[in-house]
């Protein structure tokens, strides 16, 4: 089956104070080298809904690659890149948390499972 999607979701639980300081850098520094590894930004969401000075924010930033051979891909490139690693400890001072996480549509295991 082709047509899958594999969703990449990163949940980033930001300083306080820090959860606009972070969207910016991460949408202007880490988006463009995401993108050029074959990742597409579906959403990035904040909550709460506004920037709080004195309370975290926590930032889910959904990305899409094209199957498993996309995932693969995304992954092998990004291993062979220091410079996304880098880029996490350049804002670690912004960052509480975070994880990253995969998923699919039920719909797409079986074919996303046939390799």
């Amino acid at each position: 089956m082709a047509g899958e999607k594999v969703y990449v979701i990163d949940r980033i639980i930001t300083e306080p104070g820090c959860g606009k300081k972070f969207v910016d850098a991460y949408t202007t520094e880490y988006v463009p080298a995401a993108q050029r590894r074959g990742m597409t930004l579906a959403s990035v969401l904040v909550s709460p809904p506004l920037w709080v000075e004195d309370e975290t924010n926590i930032v889910t930033i959904t990305w899409t690659v094209e199957g498993t051979s996309g995932w693969w891909n995304m992954t092998r490139q990004g291993r062979a890149d220091p410079e996304s690693s880098h880029w996490w400890e350049r804002h670690s001072a912004l960052i509480v948390e975070r994880s990253r996480t995969m998923a699919a549509n039920a719909a797409d295991i079986e074919g996303l499972s046939d390799v």
